[in-house]
């Protein structure tokens, strides 16, 4: 009964989103607490809630300052020469700038960490996109992409966790998954490309002046629409060094990550804007962007937070495992990838690895199955879990760029979903997995 009411609700909260009958906002607080009350869960369902939010609490924290930051960096022009570098080899045109934007964010991916990718990638792009024409919607696509194929990396979260549930080292689960994650790279830069095609076919190639970089970092152009009289030239050597201190401080886990964004906030502030009014505008300028993703992430909590502590999640996996057949227990390398999307879609990488991974391979041990078959299987539908309304780092990109959390799954989906099937062919064939 309880497996059947979490799929219930998944269902409804997926189709009252993708059909717009409510904001994604609304659905992520409204259908589970409708969905806990049906299941007698009255009493707690507040304990549940406030779970769910002390969980995700850093990472929103985290990301209303991330936003602050990069919004403050990019009012001071920190990015503007690099775009007007960018903008002088594309020479404007837009299939190359959408190629570039999956080669940038497969680069800056290799550290597994989406919030990085994201915030590195659309900062650097956006204002490309924005001189040129080309959709927004593109800008959030191409990087979830990278993203889902680098995330298989061994020190990102998903390996790591099979691995250690597993008992098995990245020799034995995840060298042999190399191929099929480079093959799902060329096809996030072959998607790149059918949406560049497009978008040169709409917007033509813009001829650009040759000293048009220079106009550019000179305040011409202002990055992501912001002032020339925001602009702090000056000021752009210590914006840089304080930027490369904060990425440093990320990848060593100097300080908590919501510490750190505030610390460089605090201090990017201050410095490019010290008068008290010029920070107060700035603050508002970015607060819209900060609220519309920040709330997203709290209200994903109460989702999460729900789905997990009335068991739902536990009673999902158990059935689901159930349905398998005795016929196809051969077959479960390939039936683990295969489900490996919509799992990982619907839950968190914690519940998955820790909760139904170790279920399915001892299930498939009975059959002979090697468990590294099973770990290598479970990582291949991480394209898939990018786009999960529980992954926080998503709330960041869309709030970003500016697009619409319903339109973007629904124009992703199909693409993401290639990127597993071509990794499951290309694992099947090099032998990684078992037909």
């Amino acid at each position: 009964m309880l497996s059947w009411l979490g799929f219930l609700m998944v269902i409804v909260f997926m189709y009252l989103i993708m059909s717009k009958r409510l904001s994604a906002l609304v659905a992520l607080i409204v259908v589970p607490v409708i969905f806990a009350l049906i299941g007698g869960f009255g009493m707690e369902i507040g304990d549940m809630m406030l779970a769910g939010i002390k969980q995700i609490a850093p990472t929103g924290i985290m990301l209303l300052f991330a936003i602050l930051y990069f919004g403050i960096m990019m009012d001071a022009g920190l990015f503007d020469p690099l775009i007007a570098k960018i903008l002088k080899i594309v020479k404007g045109d837009p299939l190359k700038i959408i190629v570039g934007t999956a080669i940038l964010s497969s680069l800056v991916a290799l550290d597994g960490d989406g919030t990085t990718t994201y915030m590195i990638t659309v900062t650097a792009m956006l204002p490309l996109y924005q001189k040129l024409g080309i959709k927004p919607m593109i800008l959030a696509v191409v990087p979830m992409l990278a993203l889902g194929v680098m995330n298989m990396a061994p020190w990102g979260g998903p390996t790591a966790r099979a691995m250690s549930v597993l008992n098995l080292d990245a020799s034995q689960l995840f060298t042999p998954v190399v191929p099929a994650m480079i093959a799902g790279i060329a096809w996030v830069i072959i998607v790149a490309y059918i949406l560049g095609k497009r978008e040169r076919k709409r917007l033509g190639i813009i001829e650009l002046g040759e000293d048009h970089g220079e106009s550019m970092a000179g305040g011409e152009i202002a990055a992501a629409g912001a002032e020339v009289s925001l602009k702090r030239p000056r000021l752009i050597w210590f914006n840089l060094l304080l930027t490369i201190a904060l990425m440093l401080g990320l990848i060593t886990s100097f300080l908590p990550l919501p510490i750190l964004f505030m610390l460089a906030f605090a201090i990017g502030l201050l410095i490019n804007y010290p008068k008290m009014e010029d920070q107060k505008e700035r603050i508002s300028a970015h607060a819209g962007n900060a609220l519309a993703t920040v709330s997203m992430v709290f209200a994903a909590g109460i989702f999460t937070g729900i789905l997990t502590e009335t068991k739902m999640i536990d009673a999902m996996s158990n059935t689901v495992v159930s349905w398998i057949p005795d016929s196809l227990g051969t077959h479960m390398p390939v039936l683990v990838a295969l489900t490996s999307m919509p799992f990982t879609y619907f839950m968190s990488n914690d519940a998955y690895y820790f909760g139904v991974v170790p279920i399915l391979a001892n299930a498939a041990a009975a059959y002979g199955v090697d468990p590294a078959e099973i770990g290598r299987a479970s990582i291949l539908g991480q394209p898939l879990h990018v786009l999960s309304p529980l992954f926080a780092a998503q709330y960041l990109l869309i709030g970003m760029v500016g697009v619409d959390y319903a339109e973007t799954q629904r124009f992703i989906l199909k693409w993401a979903f290639g990127t597993s099937i071509v990794m499951i062919v290309v694992a099947i064939l090099t032998g990684v997995i078992s037909l």
